[in-house]
This record gives C-alpha cells, sequence and structure tokens, in this order.
C-alpha cells in the first residue's frame, strides 16, 4: 500500500531539527476553555449568559451582566490517562507492534482560573446603566499526557529506517562523523545522532551506502531484521497555555450588554521523547566492523545489544489579540450572544536537542552523541474564532443554554521574525491551506436551582476535528494516520453554593476524551520497485482522557 505524500512530508519535516509543521501551528492554536468552575460544569456554554468570570474569554460582554463586582480564584487537580499500544493500520494487521498497552496516569496541580471585575454604576435609569473594567486569567489549553507502550518486532527496526533515508538522501559517511556536522551539514541532526553514536555503518566500499546496527547483510546482499526486538516508546509532555484578558463592558439599558478584550496569549510547551530497541538474542545480530590500527586494518565481529534515542523539545510563546461580544435580551428570558476574536500573532521560540547511543557485546564498539541545543524563532498567526449562543432563564429556578464556536484552521499562517524575508514557510503555509479545515464546536448547559442558596449544574461540548487530506482520486477524506483525527468530546456537572452574603463557591468535575492519536516512530522503509510499503513500520494507537476537578472560591462586592 503506498505512503500517502502527507505522512511522508510530515515525517521527514518532523525530524528536521526545527521545521515545523501543521501539527505545530495546530497545537499552539487550539483553545479548549476552563474558565471556573461553573463555567465549566456548564460545558462553558456561556455565550449568551456572562456574569461568571470564567466566561471571560468567550464571550467580553459577559462581565457587564454582573451588577456588582467580583473576584474569583479556581485552583484545580487534573488527571491526564494516557491508554497507548499497538493498532491495525490503513486496513493492514501489524502483529508484534507494541502490543503490551499501557494505561498511565499524571496528575498535576494549577490554577486555571484567576480573575477579578469592578463594576461602576452610572446611576442612571436608561442608557449606559453601569460599566465595568476586569481582569481574567483562564487557561485556554492544557499540554499534559505521558504516553508509553513496548513490544516485539521481527521486521523492521528504527536503525534500519535511519539507514536507508541516510542512504536514499545520499548523505555522506564522513560528512556526517565530522565535528561541526551540526552547524554545517545539511542531514538532519537524527541523521548524524544516528551515525555518530553507531546506530547506522555505512558499507564496505561506499560512503553512502548504510546499514542499521539491528540488520544483518547476507551473502546475497539482502539487509534484513535477523531477530525479534523488544521496543518501547514513551513521551512526555507538560505545559500551559494562558490567556490574558483585560476587560472592558457595559450594560445598556439593561438590554445589551457590550465588551471587549484585550488578549494576551502565553504558552510553554515541553515535551520529551525516548525509543528504544533492545535485542532478546543479541547472537541473532551480527555486525562487522574494520579497525584501524598501527598494524593496518583488521576485522572485528560485535553483537548488538540495544540503542535509545531521545528527543527534548520545547516551545513557549506570547501573543497578542482583540475580542469584541454583545449578549441581548430581546425579552424576559431569552438571551442571545455572539463574540469574535481577531487573528492572534504569536512570537515563538522553540529549543530542541537529540541524543542517541548504542551497545555491543563488544564495549569496544558502543557509541554515544549529543546535539547542542538547537534554537530558533519565528511568528504564528492563529486564525480568528466567532462564537454565538443562546439561553432561556426559568426565573430564579434555573436555565438552559447552548453555544456552537467555528474556528478555520486553514488560515493559519507561519511567519518570518524579518518581514522583509519571505519563502521560507511556503511548503508550510501551502499544506496548512490544503490539509486544514475548520472546527466546529457545540456547548451546552444547563443549571437548576432548587433553592436560592444552592445550584446543581452539568455540560456537554464537542469539537470536531479540521485535519483533512487529499487521496488518490483527489478527493478530500479526513485521515487516519499520524495525527488526532477524531472529535473530542466533554461531559461535566457540578454543585454551586451561594451565600446571603458576599461569598460563593463552585466545585466542578469535567471528564474529555481526546481525538485519537496515532504515531510511527520511525517511517516506512521497505517497499517494491513501484514505490508501495511492503511492510508497514509500527504504529501506536493513543488514547488520552483528561480529569478536571475544580474548586471555585469568590467574592461579590
Amino acid at each position: 500500500m503506498k505512503k500517502t505524500a502527507l505522512t511522508l512530508l510530515l515525517t521527514v519535516a518532523a525530524i528536521s531539527g526545527n521545521a515545523q509543521t501543521i501539527y505545530d501551528a495546530l497545537r499552539f492554536s487550539e483553545s479548549y476553555y476552563e474558565g471556573t468552575a461553573r463555567t465549566m460544569a456548564m460545558g462553558n456554554a456561556f455565550t449568551a449568559l456572562g456574569g461568571d468570570l470564567g466566561a471571560v474569554n468567550i464571550n467580553p460582554a459577559g462581565s457587564a451582566v454582573a451588577g456588582y463586582s467580583q473576584i474569583t480564584i479556581s485552583p484545580a487537580i487534573n488527571i491526564s490517562v494516557n491508554n497507548a499500544g499497538g493498532t491495525t493500520l490503513q486496513g493492514e494487521s501489524s502483529p508484534f507492534c507494541f502490543e503490551n498497552r499501557i494505561k498511565n496516569p499524571f496528575t498535576r496541580f494549577n490554577v486555571p482560573n484567576f480573575g477579578i471585575s469592578m463594576n461602576y454604576d452610572t446611576h442612571r435609569t436608561s442608557g449606559i446603566r453601569n460599566f465595568t473594567f476586569g481582569f481574567v486569567v483562564n487557561t485556554t489549553n492544557r499540554f499534559q499526557e505521558s504516553p508509553m507502550t513496548s513490544g516485539t518486532q521481527t521486521e523492521t527496526s528504527f536503525t534500519g529506517s535511519e539507514a536507508y533515508w541516510a542512504g536514499m538522501d545520499g548523505y555522506d559517511f564522513n560528512s556526517l562523523l565530522s565535528s561541526d556536522a551540526y552547524e554545517n551539514y545539511s542531514a538532519p541532526w537524527r541523521t548524524i545522532v544516528a551515525a555518530q553514536s553507531g546506530m547506522i555503518s555505512n558499507l564496505a566500499n561506499s560512503t553512502s551506502d548504510y546499514i542499521g546496527a539491528a540488520e544483518y547483510l547476507d551473502d546475497e546482499n539482502n539487509i534484513f531484521v535477523p531477530g525479534p526486538l523488544d521496543q518501547s516508546y514513551q513521551r512526555h509532555t507538560t505545559g500551559f497555555k494562558y490567556d490574558y484578558a483585560f476587560n472592558f463592558g457595559m450594560n445598556v439599558s439593561d438590554f445589551i450588554y457590550l465588551g471587549m478584550n484585550l488578549g494576551i496569549t502565553s504558552f510553554d510547551y515541553d515535551s520529551a521523547t525516548r525509543y528504544t530497541e533492545t535485542a532478546q538474542d543479541p547472537y541473532d545480530f551480527k555486525n562487522d566492523f574494520t579497525i584501524t590500527g598501527e598494524n593496518g586494518t583488521e576485522q572485528a565481529t560485535a553483537y548488538f545489544k540495544g540503542m535509545r534515542y531521545d528527543y527534548r523539545y520545547k516551545a513557549s510563546g506570547a501573543g497578542v489579540y482583540a475580542k469584541f461580544g454583545v449578549i441581548v435580551t430581546p425579552f424576559s428570558g431569552l438571551r442571545l450572544g455572539a463574540a469574535i476574536q481577531t487573528p492572534t500573532s504569536t512570537t515563538i521560540t522553540e529549543h530542541w536537542m537529540e541524543s542517541g547511543s548504542t551497545t555491543f557485546d563488544d564495549s569496544r564498539f558502543n557509541g554515544s552523541a549529543e546535539s547542542p541545543e538547537g534554537e530558533y524563532s519565528y511568528r504564528l498567526i492563529s486564525p480568528f474564532r466567532a462564537n454565538f449562543g443562546a439561553a432561556w432563564t426559568f426565573g430564579n429556578f434555573g436555565l438552559i443554554s447552548l453555544d456552537y464556536e467555528l474556528c478555520d484552521y486553514s488560515s493559519m499562517r507561519f511567519k518570518e521574525m524579518d518581514d522583509m524575508q519571505s519563502g521560507e514557510f511556503d511548503i508550510q503555509n501551502a499544506d496548512i491551506r490544503d490539509f486544514m479545515g475548520t472546527s466546529h464546536m457545540l456547548r451546552a448547559g444547563i443549571e437548576i436551582k432548587p433553592v436560592p442558596q444552592f445550584a446543581i449544574r452539568a455540560g456537554y461540548g464537542l469539537t470536531t476535528s479540521p485535519e483533512k487530506t487529499v487521496n488518490a482520486d483527489g478527493n478530500i477524506v479526513y485521515i487516519n494516520r499520524i495525527v488526532k483525527n477524531t472529535a473530542t468530546h466533554k461531559g461535566s456537572f457540578g454543585f454551586g453554593y451561594s451565600s446571603n452574603g458576599s461569598f460563593f463557591a463552585d466545585l466542578a468535575c469535567c471528564f474529555t476524551k481526546y481525538g485519537n492519536e496515532y504515531i510511527t516512530p520511525y517511517q516506512d522503509y521497505i517497499f517494491d520497485d513501484e514505490g508501495n510499503t511492503i511492510t508497514l513500520t509500527p504504529e501506536i494507537l493513543n488514547k488520552r482522557t483528561l480529569w478536571n476537578v475544580m474548586l471555585t472560591l469568590g467574592f461579590r462586592f
């Protein structure tokens, strides 16, 4: 089965040092509102409601709905659970591929919301009755996961893939081994690490034909994996994306509420990936070496025991945007709301480093290598967002609310820091236009107050994937390889208490099921003469869920 062009393009880009991909743009552009415990419990369906500081990032007009000043803080516990293991790929079974499905929880504590809003009463009975100034901090994305899995492989290897592609790209072995290879040679750093750590080596009488340490060359010049390999994969990711909103809201005649935010988005992302291969029986993996010494050259044999590859990636960024919103109450009980957010211009700085090691039964041939730390800065233009909402209140007894939000991710753009430069990101921006589309978000919430001081809440959210691709027939279809390609679902519930004075407290629990992620730790490399894949590399299906438990404490004054 032939590899899709998109799969090959993205895999190559992902291992090329600072090469940005469409999934970097998507990761740093996505927003998943958390808000306060009240907004979370109701699915963040607050475009038409307002009155809560967790809703200010959803609709800036919401701050003007409340006729009082308030301050809130929301500590939370977050438990991310990854369930990762092998899967079938494109309809073909892949036996012995990460068959040990591992469930791995990862718990963190943070404060996803803090806010203060000051309300000023004009003491007028019509026109501008009151206006508000506020500052609100809300979490809008959470980078928290730790997938891991392991299994047995008998047909392909990481070292074999690296050897094949190093040969296909024509990299010179001596150049890969040079001390300045990371700075002055065009090969990806991963290829340089593989060569300098002994994962790959050149074949006799050639400086551009390679074989992997976990491969064997027989008398008929066939290269293959000669025995079973134990493979493992793990990735540990941490970080948050916060939005800081400087808010202004205005109440006009208790009929229309207007608001705007000057928003600053800031994020930190830290990911460490490790991949290993270990020979179950090293004596299946014979490696022949040529040793050059004082007495000339001699042949030596060593047996491959194992290898390890590590990739560390960090990114931080800050951007600015504006958001405008309106809420209208055409008649008693009904509320309508809408908001639009301008594109966000974010400056991003990345740091990355790669390292690897290879061990043999004869320690003389052991090797290790570590790249320098790379650094690169660029700009990302994230797309505009628009959301619409309607809510119906049943007096003081309760309410229901519905939201719809859309974001066209095909409008994302990478840009150089220097506006005078052009062309650096032409390929990535073309991929964004071709392979990204519109994500649709539906949110619903309900609140019931059996007594004035106590509230029961529930909510649901659905976010569709923006990812698409072009198949062999030229039709647009959704893809199911490497990427997160399924919808994200959220379910939530909670309770609220409001005293007769100024104090109030809310508790919420939210369960999120993210779209599936498909991971290939290394590229396909076994093809027939027509370029069709004969043996697929192993694929990992990563299923991620997240539990959020949040407590909001607040005061009205």
